[in-house]
């Protein structure tokens, strides 16, 4: 699996800071942007979500960074392209982003017909941060570590079930990749979203879930949730003492959940750059690092190329698994 290590992005940000500064700033010093007007981050997602959390947190670094207010406009439904489809046909002056979750890269794969085409409808101006999830099950669950999950898996095929926020959600995602890598087959439990799965998963209706770390941080620490593994390739800062999947032996099982910003497709290279710019400085904010890690995240740490070839892996890996997994969102 040839994805990105979130952990090692800490040092391309660390060594490549004298070289992003004077860019930054030509950048910063060049294009106006749809002349002073207010910049609309438009969300793919509901008030109170990951996502809406992660715009409300960077919008008023972009707009310190930019001289122009940036209003959060939260447009959920339909997995996120309700969103993706407003920005792809919005002008492409810089006064109407879109920032999304990781299941910008799985839409390709999971809608037989989308209302812009992924690949060429938008300009990646960066990815903010990269979080893993974290296998856990109800603290009365006979499993202990990875290796009893997978041993029960293989003594009750098709029965050890799983819980997610609905089908195609990364957590679905993370199961599916789970049962690939491991050669098992399971059982998935959709939810109509994260909250209700996690609820049934503490009360014991369903054994497991990877879940979403800053929402499940709490249960974890009371004992009413016990952690497994994580889902990125290194252990996370708040929970070091759960081992990683890969740790476990599932070499090269990486499955993070991600915030990208896009711009729609045309935007001229100037503003393209003052805006990325602007996102590499909000990144930088100590606050802004401090909450991402609190919640168990690192910054990604790269620019648009980054970004850019980021999203073109994920896109390639979660249509292989949708594919191979027969995936739908039924």
């Amino acid at each position: 699996m040839n994805t990105t290590n979130f952990h090692r992005r800490r040092s391309l940000l660390a060594t490549g800071a004298a070289l992003l500064a004077a860019p930054v700033g030509r950048a910063l010093a060049a294009a106006d942007i749809a002349g002073g007007k207010p910049i609309s981050l438009v969300v793919s997602y509901p008030a109170g979500g990951g996502a809406d959390a992660m715009a409300r947190l960077i919008a008023p670094r972009l707009s310190d960074a930019l001289g122009q207010p940036v209003v959060v406009d939260n447009k959920p439904g339909a997995s996120g392209t309700v969103a993706a489809g407003q920005v792809a046909r919005a002008t492409p002056d810089g006064a109407t982003l879109l920032l999304d979750a990781s299941s910008f890269a799985v839409n390709p794969a999971l809608f037989d017909k989308l209302p812009y085409d992924t690949a060429t409808a938008f300009a990646p101006l960066g990815v903010l941060a990269l979080f893993p999830n974290v296998l856990v099950c109800t603290a009365s669950f006979e499993a202990r570590s990875v290796a009893d999950v997978l041993r029960l898996a293989r003594a009750r095929p098709g029965t050890l079930a799983y819980a997610s926020s609905g089908n195609g959600s990364a957590q679905h995602l993370a199961g599916a990749m789970f049962e690939a890598m491991a050669q098992v087959e399971m059982s998935h439990i959709p939810y109509r979203g994260g909250g209700p799965a996690l609820n049934d998963v503490i009360s014991g209706q369903v054994p497991l879930f990877f879940a979403n770390v800053a929402s499940s941080l709490a249960h974890i620490q009371s004992g009413k949730l016990r952690p497994l593994a994580v889902t990125s390739r290194l252990r996370s800062r708040v929970l070091p003492a759960v081992p990683s999947l890969d740790e476990t032996g599932l070499k090269g099982y990486e499955v993070l959940e991600w915030n990208p910003v896009l711009a729609p497709a045309g935007v001229p290279p100037a503003v393209r750059a003052r805006l990325a710019a602007a996102i590499r400085k909000a990144m930088d904010d100590p606050e802004v690092l401090g909450r991402i890690r609190a919640l168990g995240g690192e910054v990604f740490g790269g620019g648009e190329k980054e970004a850019e070839t980021f999203l073109r892996a994920q896109q390639g890996l979660w249509a292989r698994i949708v594919r191979e997994r027969r995936i739908t969102r039924e």
